[in-house]
């Protein structure tokens, strides 16, 4: 794991308890078995929806994009404000809006038969 990953749990204290996994050349961040965050070369993308996309777009960062069949493809993920790093109640309050969109974007619960 590279050290920008475990500094990550420091960075995320005040959020909460995160966890790493190694995808795709990069790492998915993890709360409560949610990915919410993206490492890729050492640089930190957040989840983002709709809702959450402008503050994002506002400080003028970046969506995560990579390269497919000689095609840009762009994720739901936007680079991290520098900020986050040097305040953890800045950390929380980012992680927080990442983390309401991986929740707002998770795929609906199958419904039991019978059950409207």
């Amino acid at each position: 794991m590279s050290e920008f990953v475990e500094y990550l749990a420091e960075v995320f204290q005040d959020f909460g308890a995160i966890r790493s996994r190694r995808m795709f050349g990069g790492y998915g961040i993890y709360h409560d078995n949610l990915m919410f965050g993206l490492v890729a070369d050492d640089v930190l993308y957040l989840k983002v929806d709709a809702q959450s996309a402008t503050l994002f777009e506002d400080l003028d960062l970046k969506p995560f994009e990579y390269m497919k069949n000689g095609k840009s493809m762009k994720m739901s993920y936007y680079m991290a404000p520098e900020a986050i790093f040097d305040d953890r109640d800045v950390a929380k309050e980012w992680a927080q809006h990442a983390f309401a969109a991986a929740l707002r974007s998770g795929k609906p619960k199958k419904r039991a038969k019978g059950t409207a």
